[in-house]
């Protein structure tokens, strides 16, 4: 095959990959984007002063609850695609808008979880740190989180045992 022939597949490949781009930027999922506060919600079933609040707000409400705060990049396809499956996959482990339909064996065992996942550096993401710098906690945000975590599965817990008998 000759240069020129090679050159003209290029120019058609890429054509065809442009108007690709184009065409599935039409094309954009339901945004994660529900304003209202239910009565499952974390803020509606246990007491969170402002501090762990704001804490959750700024480094986990993005991809673990109903009301997402969207980047401008998210107007680009495909890479609104791949923020929703984040999101969803994100929601799916927990949900702090409906964590109130989890019974509370489950609300104390995903508390435990998210502690845990705090305090090996799992959470915030390092991929969701590039881009949110306000997400970085410090030392004391993030044992303060843990804390907060471990001791509302306790209070759960001690709940829990009581109604047992």
């Amino acid at each position: 095959m000759n240069k020129t022939k090679i050159i003209s597949i290029l120019k058609k490949i890429l054509i065809v990959l442009f108007i690709g781009l184009v065409v599935i930027q039409v094309f954009h999922p339901v945004e994660n984007k529900n304003i209202e506060i239910t009565a499952s919600d974390i803020t509606k079933i246990y007491e969170l002063p402002d501090s762990i609040h704001q804490i959750l707000s700024k480094a986990c409400y993005d991809c673990h609850s109903n009301n997402t705060k969207y980047p401008w990049y998210n107007r680009v396809q495909p890479v609104a695609w791949w923020l929703n499956d984040h999101i969803n996959e994100g929601k799916r482990h927990v949900n702090f808008s409906e964590f109130g339909k989890n019974t509370n064996l489950k609300q104390a065992k995903k508390l435990r979880k998210c502690a845990k996942e705090i305090e090996e550096g799992g959470m915030p993401l390092d991929s969701y740190l590039w881009i949110h710098k306000e997400a970085d906690l410090t030392k004391e945000e993030k044992q303060y989180l843990i804390t907060w975590l471990n001791n509302t599965a306790l209070q759960i817990d001690a709940k829990n045992n009581s109604n047992v008998k």
